[in-house]
């Protein structure tokens, strides 16, 4: 890749091994930093190296696993942010593989929060200039949430070719779980058309959730004798990959497999899923999945690695370059 000077990139320590494959793309040295506990559970971070001026990067997935909380890695990292703006960086942003609270963008109940606008005031009063965020729940609410730059990635891009692979030649119908998602399975079918080197056909199952109960039956989509591919941001708790999975069987589906950026994996997760009629499930490593049981991830979970994606990201920012032909880096 080439750049103006190089970038200066950080990785905080619960995202160190994603953080070290975006440098690796990128082909630069991680910055280094210090992460230091105190006695009563409180920390601080604080670069070892001079950023004066310079263009900043910190990595940082949001996601709960790994023995911090996602709250406990929310505000380190603004915390970080803070100190590096402190130290008279010229530009910060936070490169975010995955987003925490995304999930929860408008009221749908008298007196609900609206956690993403909360969660971009507190990126904004710590003097964040830019958000790189990876496939978050809903990329109009996540724009709309920030008074600083943002840029959201999807990360269809890195998928199509592993799945176009393990579908070989089967005729293929796309499906979105539900109609919110009917707009991101679009995108990937046309990015997977265009892998395939032939048409796929597209559906939605219709999904309510009230009070925790997910419900509804009706799928659209002639399903019979083809492979689908079902596609979310996100799984967590199983439920809707698994009723969508079972509802293309029932009507005579010849194979499913599911693509989601984000492997959250609630707990029963894992049981729920290897119970499934799904033969294969894609995840990115935003999140690690050690939720699930080696033997379920060894034979039914194949994981993306996106950092490369990330980093050529990061090296366009840099550059001064458009991401909207981002895509042209994976040859599609």
């Amino acid at each position: 890749m080439s750049m103006p000077p190089t970038p200066m990139l950080f990785v905080l320590e619960a995202s160190r091994e994603f953080g070290q494959s975006v440098a690796r793309a990128l082909d630069v040295s991680l910055s280094e930093h210090e992460e230091r506990e105190f006695e009563d559970g409180e920390h601080k971070a604080r670069p070892l190296v001079e950023v004066r001026d310079r263009d900043v990067y910190v990595v940082q997935s949001l996601h709960g696993r790994g023995g911090q909380g996602v709250n406990e890695k929310l505000v380190r990292l603004l915390f970080f942010i803070g100190t590096l703006k402190q130290s008279g960086a010229a530009r910060v942003t936070a490169a975010l593989p995955y987003l925490c609270y995304a999930r929860k963008d408008r009221r749908t109940k008298p007196h609900d929060p609206v956690t993403t606008r909360y969660v971009a005031m507190l990126f904004e009063a710590v003097g964040t200039d830019g958000v790189l965020a990876v496939d978050v729940h809903n990329p109009s609410a996540f724009e709309n949430a920030f008074r600083c730059s943002t840029e959201h990635l999807e990360a269809r891009h890195a998928f199509a070719a592993p799945v176009a692979d393990f579908i070989g030649g089967d005729d293929t119908l796309v499906l979105s779980p539900d109609s919110g998602g009917v707009k991101r399975a679009e995108r990937f079918r046309e990015v997977l058309e265009r892998q395939l080197k032939r048409p796929a056909s597209n559906g939605f199952m219709e999904k309510k959730r009230s009070g925790g109960v997910v419900s509804g039956e009706q799928l659209v989509g002639d399903v019979a004798n083809k492979t689908v591919v079902i596609v979310d941001d996100l799984i967590a708790g199983g439920t809707t990959l698994t009723r969508a999975a079972e509802a293309c069987k029932k009507r005579g589906a010849r194979r499913m497999i599911a693509v989601a950026t984000h492997g959250v994996f609630a707990p029963g997760a894992g049981d729920k899923l290897s119970e499934s009629p799904l033969e294969r499930i894609f995840i990115g490593d935003t999140v690690p999945p050690e939720a699930l049981d080696s033997q379920f991830l060894a034979q039914r979970v194949e994981v993306i690695g996106l950092g490369p994606f990330v980093a050529e990201a990061i090296c366009r920012l840099h550059g001064g370059e458009s991401l909207a032909d981002l895509s042209q880096a994976y040859g599609y």
